[in-house]
């Protein structure tokens, strides 16, 4: 009787261990699975500035391209606002599933977080995807501006101090209006944009006197004659606009400010999924369509080595250990 009962008991258990292992071979089943056939549904990618700005206009051209390679629909989403804060906030709000990527530059990812208190960490809360182009700015202002080169515009701004106008759209932006001024010893007014689009419109409209634009927002109103251009913020001139001094050359040495563009996903994304995204984005950085088309817009695109998630992540990682002390130590603050 005692017999029985234990080989009773046993069976069950047996039975029990064997229904458990297989359970737990199914709960991981799945994410495997997922990851391996990564994507079974469209892709979006959130822009955190309006439609038409440099940053937007770099995520359409690569999203076009990166549905080729990953054989699914990519939404391009802007949601603007907070100098690009609300859409870096939705990413990192979203499901780690490779789905909802969040598509920035170096002031929405760096200089934000200097500048404001954001309810996410910009190292922890994102896992690093590609870094994609960079673009210098350069100096404009609207036509009628009295000045024929950048040191009469300095001059010119000194003579009238807090009556000229900056349209200020972004963290990169406000911290090149800040140090222009610092570096200048001039003063003016600066006006928040929530994109750069609508503050180059207003530029053109004579509404706004000056702004310190990605070359490629910029460079086609310059060559339309709409703006006027007095310097690029980088140590050599553009190839696609030669005729545009450097502002070593124009009387501001060292000067440098630069807007780079990437791509992350939510905190936790399997790192095959990473893999899978990271590859269409190589991908469409070598494909020659996409390549003539950023080169149109003066987007400089990164060495292949540089092009991989753990270059991306050590990058950001380097700016912000540079960035961020910098910003602090000046005072820079923004409206």
């Amino acid at each position: 009787m005692r017999l029985s009962i234990c080989c009773a008991t046993r069976r069950p258990l047996r039975m029990l261990t064997w229904v458990a292992a297989l359970a737990a071979l199914m709960v991981g089943a799945p994410a495997s699975a997922d990851a391996q056939g990564f994507p079974t549904r469209p892709i979006t990618i959130v822009v955190p500035y309006p439609p038409g700005g440099p940053t937007d206009v770099v995520a359409r051209i690569l999203a076009e391209r990166m549905r080729v390679s990953l054989g699914q629909q990519i939404i391009v989403e802007n949601v603007a606002g907070g100098s690009g804060s609300i859409g870096v906030g939705r990413v990192a709000r979203a499901a780690a599933d490779g789905t909802t990527l969040s598509l920035g530059n170096s002031g929405s990812h760096v200089l934000n977080a200097a500048l404001y208190a954001l309810p996410y960490d910009l190292l922890n809360d994102f896992a690093p995807v590609a870094l994609l182009t960079s673009n210098p700015q350069i100096i404009i202002t609207r036509t009628g501006v009295p000045a024929r080169n950048l040191t009469e515009l300095i001059g010119w701004l000194r003579q009238n101090p807090g009556k000229a106008t900056v349209g200020s759209a972004g963290a990169v932006a406000s911290v090149s209006a800040a140090y222009f001024q610092s570096s200048t010893a001039t003063r003016f007014v600066v006006v928040p944009y929530r994109g750069a689009a609508p503050a180059l419109q207003d530029l053109m409209g004579g509404q706004i006197d000056l702004m310190f634009d990605q070359a490629s927002n910029a460079l086609p109103q310059v060559r339309g004659g709409t703006v006027k251009a007095f310097a690029v913020t980088a140590k050599t001139r553009l190839p696609n606009a030669p005729d545009i001094p450097t502002v070593d050359e124009a009387g501001l040495p060292g000067f440098y400010m630069s807007v780079w563009h990437a791509i992350w996903s939510s905190k936790g994304t399997l790192k095959n999924v990473i893999l899978k995204l990271n590859a269409a984005v190589v991908d469409a950085l070598a494909d020659p369509t996409v390549r003539r088309r950023l080169a149109a817009l003066g987007q400089e695109l990164p060495a292949r080595e540089r092009q991989t998630p753990e270059a991306l992540g050590a990058y950001q990682k380097a700016e912000i250990e540079k960035w961020w002390p910098i910003v602090k130590a000046a005072g820079i603050k923004v409206e």
